[in-house]
């Protein structure tokens, strides 16, 4: 971890440094229990201030808090032989008890302090959301090119490649797009429960408003014209794009896409992987091949000029 620059996660609001974490404490191929959490951190001050983003409850014995965290994670809350677990019950002084594995439910904190309980909550959440980070995404975020127009531009394209590229390495029908899937992708998700995936759905219709403002409420006509790659060698490009952008010049695309993704990364559902969006559409993938054992790469030039798509 670079001292002056470290990681940083944001949880609700609040801005908490990401401390370093051995890699190969966790191998995917063990036991769900068998995993250990970062290296023990100072003890909770009892005077600091913790994030209220969760309610907790005073009870008979102290006070509780339950929050939701997708079962696919509870491994790394508990840790190796239960060890992550066991060092968050002693550095807060609280009882953390986590639902069976593959049974979603709240993890509940107890503790006769609530900053006790605030502390464990905090700690619990880091190692949440760095974790988060590991998993494979599920769903992403994207504007369908599901146009007539844009669909036949497609295959007017495809025929034209297969026509004059087909002796090409690695060039064949099946690299290509599903017409019907064409799309503008804006940002991808890790989704873990169907709590998540109901949370994503309301969050996006939370941003209706926003978008009618960028738009001023009217239709936002865009055009596909033109394909690039994103890597710098044109000799080994897997993945061929179209390129999208509005027909009066403006940047109201451009601005949508970055306040859907500021919004999903706010609420903890999306990770921002870059400081702009970078706005493409799909229409060649290497990993759409069919009856093949290896990603041959798209190794010609042709794909430097420009097509319309």
């Amino acid at each position: 971890m670079e001292i002056l620059r470290p990681s940083l996660i944001n949880i609700s609001g609040r801005v908490y440094r990401r401390n370093t974490i051995k890699e190969d404490q966790y191998e995917e191929g063990e036991e769900d229990d068998s995993y250990m959490g970062p290296p023990a951190s100072e003890p909770f001050d009892e005077d600091e201030e913790f994030c209220d983003s969760h309610s907790i409850e005073q009870t008979d014995k102290g006070f509780s808090c339950a929050i939701d965290v997708p079962s696919v994670l509870y491994k790394y809350i508990i840790g190796r032989k239960g060890e992550t677990r066991r060092r968050l019950e002693a550095d807060t002084k609280t009882d953390i008890n986590i639902p069976k594995q593959g049974v979603e439910g709240q993890i509940v904190i107890t503790g006769s302090q609530k900053a006790a309980v605030s502390s464990a909550v905090t700690r619990v959440e880091l190692l949440v959301q760095s974790f988060r980070k590991k998993q494979p995404f599920t769903h992403f975020l994207s504007f369908a090119l599901n146009h007539p127009q844009v669909q036949d531009g497609f295959l007017r394209f495809k025929e034209e490649v297969l026509e004059q590229c087909s002796l090409d390495h690695g060039v064949d029908g099946s690299i290509f797009q599903n017409p019907a899937k064409l799309h503008l992708t804006v940002g991808t998700l890790a989704l873990l429960n169907d709590l998540e995936v109901t949370q994503a759905c309301k969050q996006l219709q939370h941003c209706q408003d926003f978008i009618k403002t960028i738009t001023e409420g009217k239709p936002l006509p865009l055009e596909v014209t033109g394909i690039e790659y994103m890597n710098d060698d044109p000799a080994m490009v897997d993945v061929l794009y179209a390129k999208v952008q509005v027909k009066d010049g403006s940047d109201k695309l451009q601005a949508i896409v970055e306040r859907l993704v500021d919004h999903f990364v706010s609420s903890g559902l999306m990770v921002r992987e870059w400081d702009r969006v970078k706005l493409h559409g799909t229409v060649m993938n290497t990993l759409f091949r069919k009856a093949a054992s290896e990603r041959w790469t798209l190794s010609q030039t042709h794909w430097t000029r420009s097509q319309s798509a």
